[in-house]
């Protein structure tokens, strides 16, 4: 049977838990698109799911030969959005860790905390220009004062999502330093 679930994430850490849980429960995700989760019955536990973000979009030829040699090794690829794909493993094979030195640790961290700390900065710039044309235009802007409020907002939640990341990231540089010396 095929059970729909929406429900949004901003933690892909806390996704991923969800998405095992849901496993343990019997369920095994079978596609992905914005918020919106497919999953159908399947034995409790069977797989084992992780998310990662890739430095291009699936589609591209790098993303590809990566997603390849997952499939190669025993992972599949169950779905994937925008730069994000979503990966599953038999829980029978063993254990399911995609970074396990510190060194990818810390590219993945940086990777996700460049993305959404980029797209903050945009929205934050995007919020500047149109409250300073608001303010320079008086009340024939207001779309403008409406624009900058809601880029605002983004910005403002872009750098929520993109500090936790930014913190694991220091704290893995530091552990790195730590063992290097």
């Amino acid at each position: 049977m095929k059970y729909i679930v929406r429900k949004p994430y901003w933690n892909y850490e806390k996704e991923e838990a969800w998405l095992n849980g849901k496993s343990a429960q019997g369920l095994a995700l079978t596609g992905y698109s914005w918020c919106r989760y497919e999953f159908e019955d399947s034995n409790k536990g069977e797989y084992v799911y992780r998310i990662e973000l890739l430095s291009h979009p699936s589609s591209h030829p790098e993303s590809q030969k990566y997603i390849a040699f997952l499939e190669d090794i025993g992972i599949e690829h169950v779905s994937s959005y925008m730069r994000w794909i979503y990966l599953r493993k038999k829980s029978a094979d063993g254990a399911f860790d995609l970074y396990s030195d510190i060194d990818s640790k810390i590219a993945h961290y940086k990777k996700i905390s460049t993305l959404v700390l980029t797209v903050a900065g945009i929205e934050l710039g995007a919020a500047a220009l149109n409250l300073s044309l608001f303010i320079a235009g008086g009340q024939i802007f207001t779309t403008n004062l409406i624009l900058g409020c809601v880029t605002l907002a983004f910005g403002i939640l872009f750098i929520g999502i993109g500090l936790p990341p930014l913190a694991k990231l220091r704290r893995l540089k530091k552990e790195r330093r730590i063992r290097e010396a």
